[in-house]
């Protein structure tokens, strides 16, 4: 394969040269990574954040941001952060959320940088000195793409906290609540970026819109049992208690029946679906397949037939960015109470 040739900008060439003298400390947390500051620390810095074990300082707020999948690069918006987006990539896949998004204008306004996967190569074409994205969310060993590799570049990375390992199963992900991730992202971004006075205004908004929500549910009321489908059709993919959708789903006053996977996404077998028995599906809108076609296969498939939700016809349909870590799961847990709410009782 033919090797792509980069035109490399003065700062680039800067940073690969000091990249040698980049500080990657070794704690029993983690890698810490210290980027290099040319002119010493920025006012009100140098601040030091943990994140999945390591413990991340800036000597300055980062100023060229590539962000990774749509409801990282709205937490971005969220925190009035557009303009250090040097540019995202989010796949086609979700060009909906980008459609039906609170900031849709912050979208149309900032760079997007690709539709596939995120690389080194396209990083650096960047010219950025932070990347925000997570484990399965851009980070991934087999692709060469790790905090640590880019680290050894000279740029700071921020991995979504939901994706965080927890050391439990392999690669199993989610090391506190998925509501708890969110926040203590926005925080923790609120420090690197020097906007903490925003990150706490969002998080208040956020707790007080889940609490109303959680008021909303009748308190004598059984919960229905609530499935997530994400995708796949001879196994479903899943949310387990580490997803942002086990919060939409228990906040919103329903039974996660895959509460108890020690995981955020994952595999599980039509068995234990059918097993359950959920009142509710919740399909989780992104393509392809569309979230029309993921309702269809599941009215088709046989083993599904006798099961509530299906024979019911209960489908909640929510964007990817719903239920995925993001500004947007506030929102979704009302939206989850009105329709469980909604229902009668059993």
């Amino acid at each position: 394969m033919k090797e792509k040739t980069h035109t490399m900008s003065a700062r680039r060439f800067r940073r690969l040269a000091l990249a040698a003298a980049v500080l990657l400390l070794t704690t029993a947390c983690g890698a810490q990574v210290r980027p290099v500051a040319e002119s010493g620390a920025a006012e009100g810095y140098p601040v030091t954040v943990q994140n999945c074990g390591r413990n991340l300082t800036f000597e300055a707020a980062p100023e060229k941001v590539v962000a990774y999948d749509s409801g990282i690069v709205e937490t971005m918006f969220a925190l009035g952060l557009g303009d250090r987006l040097a540019g995202y990539v989010v796949s086609h896949g979700q060009d909906e959320d980008i459609a039906t998004s609170p900031w849709r204008a912050d979208f149309e306004r900032a760079n997007r940088l690709g539709a596939d996967t995120i690389s080194k190569e396209l990083i650096l074409d960047a010219d950025a000195d932070f990347v925000y994205a997570g484990w399965n969310y851009g980070f991934r060993e087999d692709t060469g793409l790790t905090p640590d590799k880019l680290g050894e570049l000279g740029i700071s990375s921020y991995v979504l906290t939901e994706s965080c390992r927890n050391g439990h199963t392999g690669s199993s992900r989610g090391i506190m609540p998925p509501l708890e991730a969110l926040y203590t992202d926005l925080r923790n971004l609120g420090r690197i970026f020097g906007v903490s006075e925003r990150a706490e205004q969002l998080v208040a908004e956020y707790q007080a819109t889940v609490r109303a929500a959680e008021e909303s549910v009748p308190a004598d009321r059984e919960r229905p049992t609530v499935f997530l489908y994400d995708s796949g059709t001879d196994k479903p993919f899943t949310a387990g208690r580490g997803a942002a959708a086990h919060e939409v789903i228990t906040r919103g006053g329903g039974r996660h029946i895959m509460g108890g996977l020690d995981d955020s996404w994952t595999t599980v077998g039509w068995e234990a679906v059918v097993e359950a028995d959920p009142d509710v599906i919740v399909i989780n809108d992104y393509s392809p397949p569309s979230a029309a076609d993921k309702q269809a296969f599941l009215e088709s498939y046989t083993p599904l037939a006798e099961v509530s939700a299906v024979r019911h016809k209960r489908f909640l349909v929510l964007p990817y960015a719903a239920l995925v870590q993001g500004p947007r799961n506030p929102a979704a847990v009302r939206t989850m109470a009105d329709y469980l709410n909604s229902l009668p009782a059993r």
